[in-house]
């Protein structure tokens, strides 16, 4: 049975600098192994979440399009880093710089996914919040969910193409406070 999705509350809860949030998929994006401190973190049970979809954490306010590119980024074989924001069981949310790779079984083919996510940078979180509100308001302006990441996609590329940069440059260069801040173009 999926899980409800509570409401946001506007709570951000965080972790520690030393702490890892650890979670494993089958290839259908399926929660198989959390470990502590997701649990913690996103106040779920492992018997909650275990079978549960991974976009059961995702935030609203978190751009589809994002995840509809580390998808297929992951299922291209790479890997890729993100600013993400999730929602908790308990409608509390957490910002987290996800590093998500395939996982490949014995004949090089794609078992699953495999997810670290550390406590990111602050200037990073703020400016992937200003990149992330303008995709997220250009997603909202469609009202099928395939239409919208379309959009989303589309204005994101042109943000990158305007920077000058492929997505991996725009996440690493975030949190760099000698970079051109989100909106700005090289």
């Amino acid at each position: 049975m999926r899980l409800a999705k509570p409401t946001p509350t506007g709570v951000e809860r965080l972790f520690g600098e030393d702490e890892i949030i650890v979670s494993k998929t089958d290839p259908k994006g399926i929660i198989t192994y959390t470990n502590g401190t997701f649990l913690r973190v996103s106040a779920y049970t492992e018997e909650q979440i275990l079978g549960q979809p991974h976009n059961v954490i995702r935030h609203p306010d978190m751009p589809r399009s994002i995840f509809q590119l580390m998808w297929d980024t992951v299922e291209a074989g790479e890997e890729m880093f993100a600013y993400v924001l999730n929602l908790a069981g308990d409608g509390a949310h957490y910002w987290v710089f996800a590093h998500v790779t395939p996982t490949f079984g014995p004949h090089g083919r794609i078992i699953g996914h495999h997810s670290n996510r550390r406590l990111p940078d602050r200037l990073g979180v703020d400016r992937a919040t200003a990149a992330y509100a303008a995709v997220l308001a250009e997603e909202a302006k469609h009202r099928d969910k395939s239409s919208a990441i379309a959009a989303g996609s589309a204005l994101l590329m042109d943000l990158l193409a305007q920077r000058g940069q492929s997505y991996d440059e725009f996440v690493w260069s975030l949190n760099d406070p000698a970079a051109a801040p989100v909106g700005a173009t090289r």
